[in-house]
């Protein structure tokens, strides 16, 4: 198991940035066992989250973008912070009544965005 970190670790190259705080040893092993310890899969669903939050940088999402849509009950602070001391938003995209699309919904979602 521990090889298999490395080798995906190796695989992916040299991380800078956000990229390599994200890729924890848990993140990696995470990624494994969602796709059956496959490193190819692993590695191509990692990149593909890691260009993702470099294009749309979920990190920098701040309240007073995201508050109109608490009246809805769509999204909404939680009760608690995540291990760094940030606010974690948590998102029930069932609860939508609005037309507004949050920014980053427009931007990731493909089957909204033109």
């Amino acid at each position: 198991m521990a090889n298999q970190v490395s080798e995906l670790r190796v695989s992916l190259g040299p991380l800078s940035g956000r990229s390599l705080k994200l890729c924890t040893d848990v993140c990696l092993r995470r990624y494994l066992d969602a796709r059956n310890w496959n490193l190819d899969k692993a590695k191509k669903m990692l990149e593909e989250t890691l260009k993702w939050r470099s294009n749309y940088k979920p990190e920098e999402i701040r309240w007073h973008e995201v508050a109109h849509e608490s009246e809805t009950g769509k999204v909404f602070k939680a009760n608690f912070r995540d291990r760094l001391g940030r606010t974690v938003l948590i998102m029930r995209p069932g609860k939508q009544v609005s037309h507004d699309i949050l920014p980053f919904e427009l931007k990731s979602n493909p089957y909204t965005s033109s």
